[in-house]
Parts: C-alpha cells; structure tokens; sequence
C-alpha cells in the first residue's frame, strides 16, 4: 500500500455471543441468530466506507469440540444464514468467499458455499470473507505440506521457497494481509485466526460484544487506526 493507513482488509474475531444471550436472559442459541445479524450489518457498513475486504471468524476449527446441541444449533444457522442473509448481501455487489476446512462440514452446506462463491464472483465491490471450520495453525501446516510436495516433485526448488511462496499457499493468498483485527468480547488473544497474515496488523480488543458491535463503533476503531504509527520492524 502506498498509504500505511489506507483500510484495505479488516478482520474481526466475533465473540460474545453467548455472554450476550446469559445477559438478556435467552438461550445461547439466540445470541448466535442475533451475531448473525450483526454480519450482515457490520459487511454493508464496512462495503459502504470503501474496505475491499472484510474477514469474519465465524466458527473456528477447535468449536467442533463444543457440545454437539450448540453445535447442531450452529450449523442450522449456518444453513439458513447462507440462504437468506448473505443472499441478500449480493445486491449490494458484495463477492462472497469462504475459508476453512469444509470436508468437515456436510455437503449440502459445502454446496451453497460454493454456490453463493459462484453468483457473487463477478461483484466488485467489497470481498466478504468468511472463516468457518477455520483453523490457522492446520492452514500453515498444508501450505508448508504443499510446498513440501512441490519440491519432492522437482516444481520447486528448496531455495525458491520464500514468504511469497509460501503466501500464495494460504486460503488468502488472493487477498491482502489485515491491515486490522478486532476482537469483540474483552477477550484479548488471537485464537488460532490468520496468524501467518496478522504478522503486522494493527490490533483492536473491545470490550462490546458482537451482538451489540454496531457501525458507529467500525468507524471509530478506522479512525483510531489512523492515528496509530506503522513501521513494520522499522524506525
């Protein structure tokens, strides 16, 4: 980028959902359906301010290990989400994408992902990228397994096998590294998401949970962003 604060990729680790649900009083169930509005929100706001891409960390690689009604419940939400809302997000020229293992999801899930992927493909304006069955630590792993085999191969060489390699490897190797991650929640760790491209992000920890993160609070972590001195390892 020619300007170190020019907003090209936001990712944010959605979290709060279930804290939000005990607050109100609601089932955990409910706080996910309301998170899930939230997205949709939250991708026309970041579209409308000209972000080119937007990554979202819905439902991590290690959530499979949360008790199966929660996660059952998850995945009917993912259905419907993929059906409905992010249907809908097409009409506001928004290209869809997701990352993640999806030979760990079921297949009619894995068919509206691609095709939603396909309708979108041709939009041009904000790249919404959703992260589910995302695991960073089992993305790096098959990129170096990739490599690997391309240098057993003979179609690369040992030596060739630099950062831009290994980038182009990656889920994301079409897209640009965050330039910022927020985390919702309190909660101030990274959780397995994008560490190889988070390498030099600029890190925002609010305490607002995501079924109450709004616009208004994007914009003022933009402009805090602004305001913060990227050096990338230098004086």
């Amino acid at each position: 980028m020619t300007d170190n604060h020019n907003v090209e990729h936001i990712a944010i680790i959605m979290d709060g959902n279930g804290r939000w649900a005990k607050k109100q009083g609601l089932p955990r169930s409910m706080g996910h359906k309301k998170g899930a509005e939230i997205v949709k929100e939250i991708a026309k706001a970041a579209n409308e301010k000209g972000v080119k891409f937007l990554t979202l960390y819905a439902f991590s690689t290690e959530n499979w290990g949360r008790p199966k009604d929660e996660v059952d419940t998850l995945m009917s939400l993912l259905r419907q989400y993929l059906k409905t809302d992010l249907s809908e997000l097409k009409k506001n020229n928004i290209r869809i994408r997701f990352i993640g293992e999806r030979n760990m999801l079921d297949a009619d899930i894995v068919q509206n992902m691609h095709r939603l992927e396909r309708e979108t493909q041709d939009n041009t304006g904000m790249c919404l990228c959703l992260a589910i069955s995302y695991g960073a630590r089992q993305e790096i792993l098959q990129a170096a397994q990739k490599l690997a085999a391309l240098v057993k191969n003979g179609d690369l060489s040992e030596s060739d096998v630099d950062i831009q390699n290994f980038s182009a490897m990656l889920y994301t190797h079409e897209m640009p590294d965050p330039d910022i991650v927020i985390r919702t929640s309190g909660e101030q760790r990274i959780s397995n998401f994008l560490l190889w491209q988070a390498a030099y992000a600029e890190f925002f920890f609010t305490k607002t949970l995501w079924p109450d993160f709004s616009a208004q609070e994007l914009d003022d972590i933009i402009e805090q962003f602004k305001s913060r001195e990227r050096r990338y390892g230098k004086i």
